[in-house]
């Protein structure tokens, strides 16, 4: 523990130190300009300051830089400013009082200096000082532990799929360090592969948790049985459990489908999710609406499966609600604008450094937006084989 003294005055420094020492505290150290006090908070780097520096005593009337000009001028660093700062004053001007503790002082006292004031208020900005500290630590430890949890569940997230049949990719914007939103395929053989994206209810923390654990079951469900009825029937009997003996009522929408690109046909269920669109040949829209209740909503759900065909190509684009609402808040205008922009042959999907989200969403929206956001892009069949030239595709970035 340090605490700084700077006074103009060395009469008034001896008085103040000697106060100090028989109080307890030897470790201070004096200053007699601002100048002199700002050239030692600068001459180490200011977060090692702020960790030796536990109080600051100043004089406000000094030459050449008064106190309260000090003062401003740590409160600027993000480091220095929340060192507390008793200003010491023989001005009995209360509007130069009010100046100096506007401009970050924590508190004043009077000269001549009463040694139990000077005690008091050095305890309280003592305790002060410790608070704001152990604060910071909290928040480092938990920031930490926020980045290695956004870490495991980014993690869990599929790569890219980039092939000559088959794109699939996805964007991924949490609203905080984790979200409530889920994207997961699993190429099931050769010609078949299993893709789904969830919105958790909520989004943050909570949420985040709950995707993790019914990430592992989703995975074990597509492995035992892949079919859209018996996924959706796995995902809500695990969801019910957890409400009945966790008493956590948690639920989520989702989107399931089967893509087989030998029989051409898209096998799905809309579990309450905001409305998928499927571009047919390059030329026919279709909307994968809701046909069951949001997973986890009731104890047994009707799950029926819908089928899709095409014969030569066809681009599916899968939003969650964060999408919508980063469009429209009330979402409307958000379909009406995603159906459109799914009628587009989108040919960047071949390049791997391009988002699906920003083929739908400029960056103003997705910077304005405070929901998670998730986009999955799926295009199966020959549409490779029918991109125009002026894309410049690049046959390198396809992996056969």
């Amino acid at each position: 523990m340090s605490i700084l003294i700077v006074d103009d005055n060395e009469a008034n420094l001896f008085v103040i130190e000697k106060l100090l020492h028989r109080a307890g505290y030897s470790d201070h150290i004096s200053f007699t300009s601002a100048h002199d006090l700002l050239d030692y908070v600068y001459s180490e780097s200011p977060s090692t300051i702020m960790e030796q520096v536990d109080v600051i005593l100043m004089d406000i009337m000094m030459p050449e830089m008064d106190g309260i000009e000090a003062c401003r001028i740590l409160q600027e660093n993000v480091h220095l400013k929340d060192i507390p700062i008793i200003f010491i004053t023989a001005l009995e001007d209360s509007e130069k009082v009010v100046e100096a503790l506007d401009a970050g002082g924590m508190d004043y006292l009077m000269k001549p200096i009463n040694k139990t004031e000077l005690l008091a208020r050095l305890r309280v900005a003592l305790r002060l000082k410790y608070e704001k500290d152990w604060h910071k630590q909290q928040e480092a430890k938990i920031s930490a532990e926020l980045e290695l949890s956004m870490q495991v569940q980014t993690s869990l997230l599929s790569e890219p799929i980039l092939q000559n049949q088959l794109v699939v990719k996805a964007s991924y914007k949490p609203a905080y360090k984790l979200a409530g939103d889920l994207y997961y395929w699993y190429q099931l053989d050769q010609n078949r592969i299993a893709v789904i994206q969830l919105d958790m209810m909520g989004h943050g923390i909570s949420s985040s948790l709950v995707c993790m654990f019914i990430s592992s079951v989703l995975r074990d469900a597509i492995r035992t049985n892949p079919d859209p009825e018996f996924v959706i029937s796995e995902l809500n009997r695990w969801m019910v459990s957890i409400h009945h003996d966790q008493n956590l009522p948690y639920y989520f929408t989702a989107i399931y489908l089967v893509v087989d690109t030998d029989k051409q046909t898209i096998e799905y269920i809309n579990a309450g999710h905001p409305t998928g669109h499927v571009l047919v040949e390059g030329d026919q829209l279709v909307e994968l609406s809701s046909n069951t209740c949001a997973v986890g909503f009731f104890d047994n759900i009707r799950t029926k499966k819908e089928m899709i065909h095409y014969k030569d190509s066809v681009q599916i684009i899968l939003c969650t609600d964060g999408v919508h609402e980063a469009i429209d808040k009330y979402e409307q205008k958000g379909l009406e604008w995603l159906k459109s922009r799914s009628t587009t042959l989108y040919t960047e999907a071949f390049d791997v450094e391009v988002e699906p989200i920003d083929l739908l969403l400029s960056e103003e929206q997705q910077q304005a937006a405070n929901d998670d956001m998730c986009v999955v892009l799926i295009q199966a069949g020959n549409l490779v084989n029918t991109i125009d030239s002026r894309h410049n595709f690049v046959e390198s970035k396809i992996v056969t």
